[in-house]
């Protein structure tokens, strides 16, 4: 299906976020969100996945959408495999994911038996097992370190190769490693038409 935004309005109380904003993602590869703090990046991830409501126009998008958040929100009474298979019924990816990741040792821990990077290791393996045809990734390195960063990289190339992939991040190399097509925010009310202003640098 196209996923896409169409004359969107929304506002957080008296603050107007987007205004007649329209955005068409592209059928696959990795499109980044760019901008300061607070001009509407997280905004736009929770519109797609339906976490927020415009006030008008419509948003296009699959009922099948995996979330990588700016926390790790792991339920903290499952274990690391249960946690990852929350979205995703086939073992043998899971399986994969979590020893690609290094976490192969450690599918019976729960969340407060790992660090934070391993956590945020988790949350990733689950939004990347998932049987969904949108991935959103929200600072999804938050945490990791350089050689975890580059383990997972190709994992998220992997998927953007099959499905869009819509990644805020505030660092240019993260989307410089993944050939992101920039996006720009200026700031809000976000209005127009949403396209790449900026390549990854």
């Amino acid at each position: 299906m196209s996923i896409a935004m169409h004359d969107i309005h929304f506002a957080y109380g008296d603050k107007v976020i987007c205004d007649k904003l329209n955005w068409a993602l592209p059928k696959t590869g990795v499109v980044c969100l760019w901008g300061a703090s607070g001009c509407g990046k997280t905004t736009l991830l929770r519109l797609l996945v339906g976490l927020e409501k415009a006030q008008s126009g419509t948003v296009d998008a699959p009922s099948a959408v995996s979330m990588v958040f700016q926390e790790d929100r792991l339920l903290p009474w499952k274990t690391v495999w249960e946690n990852a298979s929350l979205a995703c019924a086939d073992a043998v990816r899971v399986a994969t994911l979590l020893e690609t990741v290094g976490l192969a040792d450690h599918r019976d821990r729960y969340p407060n038996e790992l660090s934070g990077g391993q956590q945020r290791r988790v949350a990733l393996v689950r939004a990347l097992a998932a049987e969904s045809e949108l991935l959103l990734l929200d600072e999804p390195f938050n945490g990791l370190d350089e050689q975890a960063q580059k383990t997972v990289l190709p994992l998220i190339k992997a998927v953007a190769a099959t499905r869009p992939v819509v990644l805020v991040t505030h660092i240019a190399a993260q989307a410089e490693a993944l050939g992101a097509a920039v996006i720009e925010l200026k700031g809000t009310p976000l209005t127009g038409i949403l396209t790449p202003t900026l390549p990854a640098k």
